[in-house]
């Protein structure tokens, strides 16, 4: 039986528009679960998407799940980082209606270019939204955001170019979102984890202090950006493999210290960890496979870079982030735990069961994955869809 978190007496209502995470975490979840079930049904040959069935693949993982958790994220977060108020009502109704009519249209329920409009649209509107508080806080490190939405509205026209027939700038469009994407997570994951890190274990009077380091996040990052520019400019090359193992490196290194070997009592903690461990895992496999590229191809390194890292910390911090802010405990249900594992289960059928050669891999692997953002939905439905508990507006 899958366990709910109980909504509280004050849960009333039908606050749908009243924050962002409401809306886009739960079309988060439901996406992911309908998107690769689709995907393997597309691929053995029963019916197709309006566009290239291997292209629809990509962007709606990249542009359609990841950057609707991206929106949910943004919403929510940029109103504490700047003590402005948050976007609700016909706006953020508005920023829903733009996602979802791409997500029908790519399936072939609206015209292709009104489905390729409303998508590119949606982060530009999005940034829009976000701009004036974040500029008014005047705090540069918040501000980069505005820079990666602008460059990853980008990536999506390049990647939409191909789908409506233009160009043959898709592999471009693709590999520069998941790298922009992978940024927001090393960034935001830098900022998040440790802090959570110790105010979790301290609750269960483990004490931890993360060590500050930054010359190493510095050039985490910076190794993270010249593996992704490396990558596009010379995909599969020497040059490329070597900064992909660096990046692993270093990013390993910086992990370390935040000692996520303490927090597997701690569901909402672990699930972190262990979603930008697959960070380095993803790059050291991508740079492996520049290096001998006849027993690894890139497509089973992507796909720890996407279903593993994107897909867990996505999991983790909606998870995380749709307790909090609904005025509810942190403490995820049992069931919460189990798309947690199932998640990571399909993650990891997906790169070493395909790499072992193991039967049905790849349709494991998407039953597992999808089966843990099912479960997710499911459980947060009804936490994104009414009040807070705490009687607390928002």
């Amino acid at each position: 039986m899958i366990q709910i978190e109980q909504p509280g007496k004050a849960a009333h209502g039908f606050p749908l528009l009243r924050a962002g995470f409401r809306p886009f975490f739960l079309l988060a979840g439901l996406q992911s679960a309908l998107m690769v079930p689709l995907w393997l049904i597309f691929l053995s040959g029963h019916g197709a998407p309006a566009v290239t069935p291997l292209l629809w693949h990509g962007h709606e993982m990249v542009f359609g799940f990841a950057v609707a958790a991206v929106c949910g994220f943004l919403l929510t977060a940029v109103p504490n980082w700047t003590g402005a108020a948050g976007v609700k009502g016909l706006p953020l109704g508005g920023l829903v209606l733009l996602w979802l009519a791409a997500r029908i249209g790519f399936l072939g329920g609206l015209p292709l270019w009104l489905a390729a409009t409303c998508d590119i649209l949606l982060l530009p509107a999005l940034g829009g939204l976000l701009a004036r508080p974040l500029i008014l806080a005047g705090k540069p490190r918040n501000m980069m955001f505005l820079v990666l939405l602008s460059i990853l509205t980008v990536c999506d026209g390049l990647l939409l170019a191909e789908m409506l027939g233009w160009a043959q700038t898709g592999r471009a469009g693709l590999y520069g979102g998941i790298f922009l994407l992978l940024m927001m997570i090393a960034v935001v994951g830098g900022r998040i984890i440790p802090g959570f890190t110790q105010s979790g274990l301290r609750m269960i009077g483990v004490v931890m202090q993360p060590p500050a380091r930054p010359l190493l996040d510095k050039a985490a990052l910076a190794a993270l950006v010249l593996a992704g520019g490396l990558w596009l400019a010379l995909p599969g090359s020497l040059p490329a493999g070597l900064a992909c193992l660096l990046a692993a490196g270093l990013h390993l290194a910086r992990m370390a210290g935040w000692k996520g070997w303490l927090t597997l009592r701690v569901p909402l903690l672990w699930i972190l960890h262990v979603g930008y461990l697959w960070l380095p895992v993803g790059l050291a496999l991508l740079g492996l496979s520049a290096l001998a590229p006849s027993l690894l191809g890139p497509e089973t390194a992507v796909h720890a870079l996407t279903a593993g890292t994107i897909g867990s910390m996505v999991l983790g911090v909606m998870s995380r982030a749709a307790l909090g802010h609904s005025g509810r405990p942190l403490v995820p249900a049992k069931a919460t735990v189990a798309a947690y594992v199932l998640v990571q289960l399909g993650a990891f059928v997906r790169v070493f069961g395909v790499l072992a050669g193991l039967p049905m891999a790849l349709h494991l692997s998407g039953c597992l994955w999808s089966l843990g953002f099912a479960i997710y939905a499911v459980v947060y439905a009804p936490i994104c869809l009414l009040a807070r508990s705490d009687g607390k507006p928002g």
